[in-house]
């Protein structure tokens, strides 16, 4: 099985480690996988866009515009903006929390909040939306958005592999301390788009 998985947001939300998760998770399935990220500045919640192959037959690491399986987006302004990525019937699941860029705050210009939401709603044919950021501080912090996020996705059931695998992985690659958080970060993620997890 082959999918393509976009994930775009800004720095800080933990993209990159979410693509690393998903390619762990292939490779410990025996997938082959690949992987790009444009990082731009996101240090300064510069835009971030991370690419994950999963499966055999992808000769680079980059999807074309029109390839993606999936786009997971981390912020809402974001996910359209990399709706050129998504296949036609291809599966959006995009956060509805706002991270205004810096020209929206010197007022150059503005966040049109319903108006992306709209456009998300009538340029998708399977969307799911979910406000991860208020779920990841229900977990315990938002700094396990990209959890949430991971979360949503597996439940699905359009991984090449399982729930629990990813869900694995994800406890396996975050430090022990932090692990109940992000385990209920993760079934949080779940819920929100319809999955019951087997076990908190």
């Amino acid at each position: 099985m082959r999918l393509d998985v976009v994930i775009t947001g800004v720095g800080g939300q933990g993209n990159v480690l979410a693509s690393r998760i998903l390619a762990r998770a292939a490779m410990e399935a025996g997938l082959p996988v690949l992987t790009s990220e444009a990082i731009g500045m996101a240090q300064r919640e510069g835009v971030v866009m991370s690419q994950v192959r999963m499966g055999s037959g992808n000769y680079g690491a980059l999807i074309p515009d029109g390839g993606a399986d999936v786009l997971l987006g981390f912020e809402l302004a974001e996910t359209v903006r990399g709706l050129t990525k998504l296949k036609r019937g291809g599966v959006v699941i995009a956060n509805t929390h706002n991270i205004h860029p810096v020209s929206v705050s010197l007022g150059l210009s503005q966040y049109d909040r319903r108006q992306l939401t709209s456009f998300l709603q009538e340029s998708t044919e399977s969307l799911y939306f979910l406000d991860a950021a208020a779920l990841a501080e229900q977990a315990g912090t938002i700094k396990t958005t990209n959890i949430v996020m991971l979360g949503a996705l597996s439940a699905l059931r359009i991984l090449p592999y399982d729930a629990d695998h990813l869900k694995k992985v994800v406890l396996d690659t975050i430090p022990p301390g932090l692990r109940e958080i992000n385990q209920r970060a993760f079934a949080l993620g779940q819920e929100a788009v319809g999955g019951v997890p087997k076990c908190q």
